[in-house]
C-alpha cells in the first residue's frame, strides 16, 4: 500500500498525466525523482496487431540514451533485445540480473551496446497490464549505485493504479481513434456542426463549423453571439427556424439553403443532449454541409458514375438537392415537360423509383466522400 506522501505526490499526476501532451510527463519526473533514478520510462508495446509504426509507445523522464545508441537500438538492436518483457509476472519487480543472463553472449552484448551506454547498468521493472490485453512497463535505472530496496515496494504499491490508469488510457484512446476516424469521414463530407444555447447564441463548433463562421459570408456569428447571416433574407430564414425549434423542441428539422454556387446547406436540429456535464447542454445543433466541388464538377461525376448525359447530369444534381422538377426546370432553361423527360431517364438509368430515391443514391454514392 502506497505511503501517504508516496499517494499526495504521485497518484494526482498519474490520473491527470492521461490528457498531458506527452502523457504522464509529471509522474514520470516525480517517480523518477522520488526513487532517486537517473531514468525513469513507461513503455506500451500495443497488440500484435497494431501497425508495425505504433510498435513501441516510449515515455520517459530523465537521460535518454545518446543518439548513436538510439539510432541503433530502432535499426537492429530492437530485434535482439533479449528482455523477457512478456514473460514477467504481472505485477512483480524485477531487477536487472533477472532479466539478463550474465553467462549468455547475445545478453551481454545487448548490455554492452545499449544498457552500458546509455547509463542503465541498475535497473527495476515491473510490467502491469489492463483487462483489453494491453500490457505496459514502467522501468527505473541508475549508472552508479543501486536503487534503493524501498522502490521494490514502491513499484509493487503502484501496481493497482498503474493498471486503473492504463485502462482508462487506453479508453482513451480507442476514444480518441474513433473520433479521428469519425472527423474523417465527416471532414470528407463537407460536413459541420454549430452548437446554440437556449437563446440562439453559439456555444461551440467543430473544426468545419468553426471556418464556415468565420468566413462569414453565409453564416456568421451576430454581435450578440447568435446564429445569423449577413444576408437580410437568410437573417430572417435562420432567425425564424431556432425560434420556432427553441419554442417547441418537438418540431421538424428546418433546412435551410444558403448558397446554390458553391452549394451550402444548413440543418437546424433540437439537440438530443439534455444535460451537460462540466458544459452547458445545447438546446439547438446546426448542421452545416458545403460542397468543395463546383456544380459543374458534380455533373460531371454524376454523369461518370451514373453513365448520364450532360443535360441528365445537371437535373440530376438539382433534384439531388432537394428541388423540385418546377424549380430544376426553371434553374437550367428548360420546359416543365423536358424536365419530366429527362428525369424518367435518369430514373431508369440509376434505377431511382423516384425524387426520393435518387438523393439517396446520390448521397449515398461515393460521391458523398469525393
Amino acid at each position: 500500500m502506497l505511503a501517504r506522501e508516496d499517494a499526495d505526490w504521485l497518484l494526482e499526476p498519474l490520473v491527470s498525466g492521461m490528457v498531458e501532451d506527452p502523457p504522464w510527463t509529471t509522474f514520470l519526473d516525480r517517480l523518477r525523482e522520488r526513487a532517486g533514478a537517473d531514468y525513469c520510462s513507461i513503455v506500451f508495446r500495443p497488440l500484435p496487431s497494431g501497425t508495425p509504426e505504433a510498435r513501441v509507445i516510449h515515455l520517459y523522464s530523465g537521460r535518454p540514451s545518446p543518439p548513436g545508441v538510439s539510432q541503433d537500438y530502432r535499426d537492429t538492436l530492437y530485434a535482439l533485445d533479449p528482455m523477457p518483457y512478456h514473460e514477467m509476472v504481472e505485477g512483480r519487480v524485477y531487477a536487472l540480473p533477472e532479466l539478463l543472463q550474465f553467462d549468455d553472449p547475445a545478453h551481454m552484448e545487448f548490455l554492452g551496446k545499449l544498457l552500458v551506454p546509455s547509463g542503465m547498468n541498475h535497473m527495476r521493472m515491473v510490467r502491469f497490464a489492463e483487462p483489453g490485453g494491453a500490457s505496459g512497463w514502467v522501468t527505473l535505472t541508475r549508472a552508479a549505485g543501486d536503487l534503493a530496496p524501498e522502490v521494490d515496494g514502491l513499484l509493487a504499491a503502484l501496481m493497482p493504479h498503474l493498471r486503473a490508469a492504463s485502462r482508462v488510457a487506453v479508453a482513451l484512446e480507442r476514444a480518441r481513434m474513433t473520433a479521428a476516424v469519425a472527423t474523417e469521414a465527416v471532414r470528407r463530407m463537407s460536413f459541420g456542426w454549430v452548437t446554440l444555447d437556449g437563446e440562439g447564441r453559439v456555444l461551440d463548433s467543430d473544426i468545419n463549423g468553426a471556418a464556415m463562421l468565420g468566413r462569414g459570408e453565409r453564416l456568421a456569428r451576430g454581435r450578440d453571439g447568435r446564429l445569423t447571416s449577413r444576408d437580410p433574407a437568410l437573417r430572417q430564414e435562420i432567425g425564424a427556424a431556432v425560434s420556432a425549434l427553441l419554442g417547441n423542441p418537438q418540431a421538424r428539422p428546418h433546412a435551410i439553403v444558403l448558397s446554390r454556387e458553391p452549394w451550402l446547406d444548413l440543418l437546424l436540429v433540437a439537440s438530443a443532449h439534455r444535460m451537460g456535464t462540466t458544459r452547458a447542454a445545447p438546446a439547438l445543433v446546426a448542421y452545416v454541409h458545403a460542397d468543395n466541388w463546383s456544380s459543374a464538377d458534380r455533373c460531371e461525376q454524376l454523369a461518370q458514375l451514373f453513365d448520364l448525359a450532360p443535360s441528365e447530369a445537371r437535373l440530376a444534381l438539382a433534384l439531388s438537392r432537394g428541388m423540385s422538377i418546377a424549380e430544376s426546370a426553371g434553374e437550367l432553361g428548360l420546359t416543365v415537360e423536358s424536365a419530366r423527360t429527362y428525369s424518367k431517364r435518369i430514373y431508369a438509368k440509376t434505377g431511382a423509383r423516384g425524387q426520393a430515391d435518387l438523393v439517396r443514391f446520390i448521397h449515398r454514392s461515393v460521391l458523398a466522400i469525393a
